[in-house]
């Protein structure tokens, strides 16, 4: 996948457990746990939007495009 979801080194910087924000985003702690090891295929705006406003960040510093090596992204 191109898209990698940075909240663990978010999480870090705000010193913030996955059960705080859990709490904070109100999201289920399983939910966030699969955004933070990356394994999500898709999130929506508005968690985005709760975990931007409870971790004091920009989109741009959860969420990361990295080329794909493979092409596997091609849809052409």
């Amino acid at each position: 996948m191109a898209i990698i979801i940075n909240l663990d080194v978010m999480m870090a910087r705000r010193k913030k457990s996955l059960g705080q924000l859990a709490g904070e985003v109100d999201i289920t702690l399983a939910n966030l746990s699969i955004l933070k090891n990356n394994k999500a295929k898709a999130v929506r705006l508005s968690t985005l939007d709760a975990i931007c406003r409870a971790l004091d960040c920009q989109p741009g510093d959860i969420l990361q495009y990295v080329e794909d090596e493979k092409g596997e992204n091609d849809h052409g």
